[in-house]
């Protein structure tokens, strides 16, 4: 659809958000509504240049990973770090697989007017992948850093790193969306 073609469409349309029409009305220079059509563009949009920068890293892991099993070293690791490294390659292909998905569902169901489906999918798959992509990047470090730095100092390096994976990730985002949601329901927002 074109630029005039969408014009043309929210032209009719009301905005959706009542939140935001209360804040147009009101003339304090915040963001105009935003429609239907426009909102779930912007969050395929969004999604789009998510995905782009999480495959680029998790392709780039895994093709390191696949390449490890060809390389010298490869033969002399014991049985628990051939099953670190077993485990880490599955993790590293079901990330690739969860974080390209989006774009394959996204040529199949193009042009059948579920884009609200096809956004909600793709961000639960990115979820998934970036999930996935901590526990390979996890499972990488695991493997790298127990050939290199002796006795359980690795597993406590790769600890305090997934930790911080998990704040940044996860618990970060959730705060800021728990005091968002605080501001909108005490007016402020």
């Amino acid at each position: 659809m074109t630029m005039a073609e969408q014009s043309v469409e929210l032209a009719g349309q009301a905005p959706t958000c009542p939140a935001r029409q209360g804040v147009e009305a009101t003339g304090t220079g915040a963001e105009p509504p935003e429609y239907a059509r426009q909102r779930v563009n912007r969050r395929w949009n969004e999604i789009l240049q998510e995905t782009r920068v999480a495959q680029t890293g998790v392709q780039i892991l895994f093709g390191f990973l696949l390449s490890v099993a060809f390389t010298p070293l490869f033969r002399e690791l014991g049985t628990f770090d051939r099953t670190i490294y077993v485990v880490t390659v599955v993790l590293g292909a079901s990330a690739t697989g969860s974080l390209i998905a989006p774009v394959s569902i996204h040529r199949f169901l193009s042009g059948q007017r579920m884009k609200d489906e096809v956004v909600e999918a793709a961000s639960r798959l990115m979820i998934c992948g970036m999930v996935l992509l901590a526990l390979t990047i996890g499972c990488t470090l695991l493997l790298i850093l127990r050939l290199v730095v002796p006795g359980v100092l690795a597993e406590v390096l790769v600890g305090a790193v997934m930790l911080w994976f998990g704040f940044c990730w996860y618990v970060l985002p959730a705060r800021l969306r728990r005091r968002a949601a605080a501001r909108r329901s005490s007016g402020f927002g």
